[in-house]
């Protein structure tokens, strides 16, 4: 979770650590191509960690005046994340649905940017998952919701078993969508549809 008590970030570490590694691999880091390269690497995983600084529950406000009792779903949320066991990115698509209890409904940014700041962590896809959907509960106190996130994973497509297009598929479900198959099997159709 995110904390300011917590470790800063060190891009000038992760840029030794990355010539270290060019380094290990029988490269020169000071060659033409690769001089700015450890620097490009620490900006570009600064990136990809940000989300580790943000209380996503900070984006759960809930709007005013407005009212809405059915459910609410917004899919294919691009993600990108890094695999905590590889460091490798993974990426994909975010669907998040969930059903509002007494018309307390956010903006439909508000569900993107949940899954933005919690897909820019180290992770792993299922807790990725419950993280999405355990916020919006807590936070929005809904009737019920589902997240549902379809990613490939670098290090599964690259090395190892080096399968390209093999698709991960998670999913939480919680409140009223666990409940209620029919409510569940809905959301899944338009997901799917």
């Amino acid at each position: 979770m995110a904390n300011s008590s917590k470790r800063k970030l060190d891009t000038r570490k992760i840029a030794d650590g990355v010539r270290l590694i060019l380094e290990g691999i029988g490269e020169d880091p000071n060659r033409d191509g690769l001089k700015k390269t450890p620097e490009r690497v620490a900006d570009f995983y600064a990136e990809l960690t940000e989300g580790m600084w943000v209380d996503p529950a900070e984006h759960v406000v809930p709007l005013p005046g407005d009212s809405h009792d059915e459910m609410v779903l917004v899919k294919d949320i691009s993600i990108a994340s890094v695999c905590e066991h590889h460091l490798a990115p993974f990426t994909g698509k975010c669907h998040i649905a969930y059903i509002p209890k007494n018309g307390r409904i956010i903006g439909l940014s508000k569900l993107a940017r949940i899954a933005e700041v919690f897909a820019r962590r180290l992770q792993v896809q299922e807790r990725l998952t419950q993280e999405i959907a355990q916020t919006l509960f807590s936070s929005l106190d809904p009737i019920g919701v589902m997240v549902v996130i379809e990613a490939e994973h670098t290090c599964m497509t690259l090395r190892g078993v080096k399968k390209p297009g093999a698709v991960t598929i998670t999913s939480a479900v919680l409140g009223g969508f666990r409940s209620d198959p029919r409510t569940r099997a809905e959301a899944m159709s338009l997901i799917k549809g």
